[in-house]
């Protein structure tokens, strides 16, 4: 299985998991940095503003994190994706072959949210594959 489905798949096995600001296990809750963290099994950082954050530095680190930063929108299933979700409020999201699962405040759980986001995607990351 190509890494980009794999990452796909560990986020949709996280759909239904509670949401929890910062969560980083999917038996007690996850954020939307735990639900990248859960997809490809990255260790992440705990120590992040809830709001706010400049989007080069998150970009930087989900690059330290070993994705690669992606051109135009070209989007295939395990995809990060770095959204412009509100005022000062940066989210992530990973790309399945449908839409894109990410941690729903509002709705209190991760989900699975068809087509494409209606909020700004700032930018696109890859996990590439080893050689």
């Amino acid at each position: 299985m190509r890494m980009g489905e794999a990452a796909a798949r560990a986020a949709l096995a996280c759909v239904g998991a509670r949401f929890r600001p910062q969560g980083r296990d999917v038996d007690y809750g996850l954020d939307c940095v735990g639900v990248a963290a859960a997809a490809y099994g990255v260790a992440v950082p705990g120590d992040y503003a809830l709001r706010g954050g400049d989007p080069a530095v998150v970009g930087m680190r989900i690059e330290a994190a070993g994705l690669r930063r992606l051109d135009g929108k070209d989007a295939q299933a395990g995809d990060l994706m770095l959204i412009q979700a509100g005022p000062a409020q940066l989210h992530l999201g990973v790309w399945t072959w449908d839409g894109f699962v990410h941690a729903h405040a509002g709705l209190r759980r991760v989900v699975e949210t068809p087509g494409w986001p209606e909020a700004p995607v700032l930018a696109m990351f890859r996990m590439m594959e080893a050689r």
